[in-house]
């Protein structure tokens, strides 16, 4: 059984939101994806997806998107990223899903989930900008991340198994490096002992600005759609 991962899926189908503002790749990018998922993922499989999943602002809104998730193969993880308004608590997205019969789609949200060698924690992040609201934002996500990083501790009592901590935003960007200055969240994610995060949020022109390899004894991925050209990532160890 193997773990997939692609973010910022930015589906539409009850919302009127083309994605092709951000190049003509993003045309017809459902098909894309959806295509190369049905070559790649098996029904044991798991799929990653770390935020930005739908358009859609209301959960009661959101029965084609998950039901185009739903047809495909393997398990499906969902995280909340910036653009997620339909997401609202754990309890009501889980009783949308089972009285759909959307039985193979679950949530990270202040938990964690176990799969195979693995175990899966992580949150939406936030910008690096500490002021006003902003700071306010940064500190909740990383205090998120955190309570994540205990479910999973939990989870992993035997510590036999490695933790993946997926985000949104990215949690490493260029000033970092520059200035030798880690986010909150890589503080983080090492204090947990994490070695490897996958994020998105960058598209189009910002992809160039993601950084990716190993920094601080952590390797960072940049998972969004367009910046995977359309193509699930396998987690490999």
């Amino acid at each position: 059984m193997a773990i997939y991962t692609i973010g910022d899926l930015h589906l539409s189908f009850h919302e009127n939101k083309p994605m092709d503002i951000f190049g003509e790749n993003w045309k017809g990018h459902e098909e894309k994806i959806k295509k190369d998922w049905i070559e790649k993922v098996k029904e044991n499989d798991l799929v990653v997806i770390p935020g930005d999943f739908s358009w859609s602002m209301y959960l009661k809104d959101m029965y084609e998107d998950f039901s185009y998730l739903n047809t495909l193969p393997g398990k499906k993880l969902l995280l909340k990223g910036n653009h997620d308004y339909w997401w609202t608590t754990l309890t009501s997205m889980r009783k949308f899903l089972k009285e759909n019969h959307f039985d193979n789609i679950d949530f990270v949200y202040n938990t964690a989930y176990e799969f195979e060698n693995y175990i899966i924690a992580g949150t939406r992040g936030w910008g690096q900008n500490e002021e006003g609201e902003d700071k306010k934002l940064l500190k909740r996500e990383i205090a998120r991340l955190e309570l994540s990083l205990e479910e999973a501790k939990k989870l992993n009592e035997k510590e036999e198994k490695e933790i993946l901590v997926f985000l949104h935003y990215p949690p490493i960007i260029q000033s970092n490096i520059v200035h030798n200055e880690m986010s909150g969240f890589i503080k983080v994610m090492k204090e947990y002992g994490i070695k490897k995060c996958y994020y998105g949020h960058l598209h189009s022109t910002s992809i160039k600005e993601a950084v990716e390899g190993q920094y601080y004894g952590i390797d960072f991925k940049l998972v969004s759609a367009d910046g995977l050209d359309f193509k699930l990532l396998e987690i490999k160890e």
